[in-house]
């Protein structure tokens, strides 16, 4: 009797050094009992069967995150509560008065992200303050304190706030209900049950895709259908996500990836260069591998989740990478953040607050004179040229408000400069693209060569920052031969080859993509008190790595590594298929009779957990 209360213990109680994540055994037979109860209530002849079936998965998906993040559960209680009742009372006054209406969605939206805030960005505001008053806070963790004061004991640590899992992702998909309610889009929900249900569903709760209201809420009335089809669909779909997350991901980060980014300084430019590309595969990897698992068990379930991958490494420049890559946070910062700062038409009084906020963030964590004089001008010839040039006016407000959006988008990763730095990179990709592929070839070619002559120049002057102006000049040098060749091919030798320029053009988006994952990487499952400075100094010694330390024989470190490179190259070969080569694989095994789907399914499992390391690795999204 005391085993089985020990073992009863242990199930229903939460350890947070055994998260429940999908690559592990438990979950499975969670998964499995959760849909035998699933399944026995849609095939009941019960009334109200949607109510019963969401109410059920509702409470399952608590469970679920309890067993993820413990006591943090009662925060997503909290927030479900507020968003249900305020959108309520925003659609009974949908005809009447509508300041009340706004000021209710005000409220929602200022509750969801001072939640956000607080969990996520205290350390960062604190460093803000101190740095600029010279003062000496120190971030408390209020809640936990209120609860030591409740229950009378010290059972909280208030020393340190512990960002909870999946607290972006349900936050935007809360903001995007209330949002939708307010435009007309969708009709409240009928009652809580309901609501929290759509808030917590348990396959894309702690690392998305997040989920539209007005696409997901109809679903909720629908009744439950699985295919023959869509079942074998569904299995492929986990299958494939595990797949991605254990053999590549977990396998190249133990063995390559978080060996070098611990230590930059003890390996070679050659090994941190290729820890990046290597880096871009396992985080794609990761991410894309838990959006499969998620996409197939909402699919056996008979919810359909969106797409939020589209081999995002066949892209040809920025704009379109972030329209392949995690498309639900692009389409949710686009509907609810691009468009009402004036989209590509305008700039509002948000988009001058941002700008302002964004400058004071950068130059109080830099404490540099010379980057705060550096972005005034860079922001009054922006003004200027407006200003200047009526013509052009609509394209500069657009480049603005979607600079704010790739900032805003990288600060959402995390509360951190390296991701601020990571998100503006993405940012001036993307406007860089937009002018660079509406001039001339002969511009292009003159331009990146005047940039090669400055950095080649600039670099000394600045013979302390030698890694960073080699990493700068070998880059400039890269885009000016590539300039000049297709330059020379098109228009001196009247040579079309688009395939060879298609080719060329992802590969050159590949790779400014894995540089900017530098600072992406540095910034990542780092404590928050200490992420700024710990991220920095990696950031900073991984350049410098890369700029000056190539003594080292590329052949004996391709031999070491040969699995990770070798894992590597097929990881990208894959990517890279032609999309209908894709389907036609899919389709195929989500055909063949259920046996075979079974035995192909025991096969992939076991070859996969070949690959299991000693620790099991959490997705990198969770921290997020």
């Amino acid at each position: 009797m005391n085993l089985l209360l020990d073992y009863l213990s242990r199930v229903f109680s939460f350890d947070p050094n055994t998260p429940l994540l999908f690559t592990q055994f438990q979950f499975w037979v969670f998964f499995g009992i959760v849909f035998l109860g699933f399944a026995l209530i849609t095939s009941a002849p019960l009334r109200r069967q949607q109510l019963l079936r969401n109410a059920y998965l509702f409470f399952v998906s608590l469970f679920f995150y309890y067993k993820t993040s413990g006591f943090y559960v009662g925060l997503l209680i909290l927030v479900t509560c507020t968003d249900f009742t305020i959108a309520r009372y925003i659609y009974a006054l949908r005809e009447k008065s509508v300041w009340k209406r706004r000021s209710l969605l005000a409220l929602s939206v200022f509750i969801d992200l001072s939640v956000l805030c607080y969990f996520k960005y205290s350390y960062f505001f604190a460093d803000m303050v101190n740095q600029l008053f010279g003062t000496h806070f120190e971030v408390t963790n209020i809640a936990a304190r209120a609860g030591n004061f409740l229950t009378g004991s010290q059972f909280w640590s208030v020393d340190r706030i512990i960002l909870p899992v999946g607290i972006s992702f349900y936050t935007f998909q809360i903001i995007s209900y209330t949002v939708d309610v307010y435009k007309g889009l969708i009709k409240p929900v009928r009652n809580i049950l309901d609501f929290g249900f759509y808030v917590s569903f348990f396959p894309q709760l702690v690392a998305g895709p997040i989920v539209k209201a007005s696409d997901f809420i109809p679903q909720l009335y629908r009744r439950y259908n699985l295919s023959r089809m869509q079942f074998g669909m569904a299995i492929f779909w986990i299958l494939n996500g595990l797949v991605k997350k254990i053999v590549l991901s977990d396998y190249l980060a133990v063995n390559f990836i978080d060996r070098v980014f611990a230590n930059p300084q003890f390996f070679s430019g050659f090994e941190n260069l290729m820890a990046l590309f290597v880096y871009s595969l396992q985080v794609y990897a990761d991410f894309s591998g838990y959006t499969d698992i998620a996409i197939g068990l909402s699919q056996l379930m008979g919810f359909h989740l969106p797409l939020n991958f589209n081999s995002p490494y066949k892209a040809e420049n920025c704009s379109n990478f972030w329209k392949r890559w995690h498309i639900s946070l692009s389409r949710w910062l686009q509907t609810y953040l691009y468009i009402p700062l004036g989209g590509n038409r305008n700039v509002t009084g948000a988009t001058y607050f941002w700008i302002f906020v964004i400058t004071m963030a950068a130059l109080i964590l830099s404490g540099s004179l010379w980057i705060a004089i550096l972005v005034v001008v860079i922001f009054s010839m922006v003004v200027w040229t407006a200003y200047r040039y009526p013509e052009k006016r609509r394209h500069i407000y657009a480049n603005m408000n979607a600079m704010i959006t790739m900032l805003l988008g990288g600060l959402w990763h995390g509360a951190s400069c390296n991701f601020m730095i990571w998100g503006g990179l993405n940012g001036v990709g993307m406007v860089v693209y937009k002018f660079w592929r509406d001039i001339s070839s002969l511009r292009r070619a003159l331009a990146a060569t005047l940039l090669s002559v400055f950095l080649f120049a600039l670099s000394a002057y600045l013979p302390g920052a030698r890694g960073l102006m080699n990493v700068l000049l070998a880059a400039s040098l890269f885009i000016t031969v590539s300039a000049w060749t297709r330059h020379v091919c098109s228009h001196l030798w009247g040579m079309q080859v688009p395939v060879a320029g298609h080719c060329w053009s992802i590969f050159v988006t590949f790779t400014f993509i894995s540089f900017t994952r530098l600072f992406f990487r540095s910034g990542s499952n780092l404590d928050p008190a200490v992420a700024n400075e710990t991220a920095w100094r990696i950031a900073t010694e991984m350049i410098d790595a890369i700029g000056t330390r190539w003594n080292v024989n590329v052949v004996d470190v391709c031999v070491a590594y040969r699995n990770v490179f070798l894992l590597f190259l097929f990881g990208m070969i894959i990517h890279w298929l032609p999309l209908n080569w894709k389907r036609r694989y899919r389709i195929a095994f989500a055909r063949m009779p259920l046996p075979a789907i079974f035995l192909a399914a025991m096969l992939v499992i076991f070859v996969t957990y070949q690959f299991v390391t000693a620790e099991m690795q959490p997705f990198i999204y969770f921290q997020f």
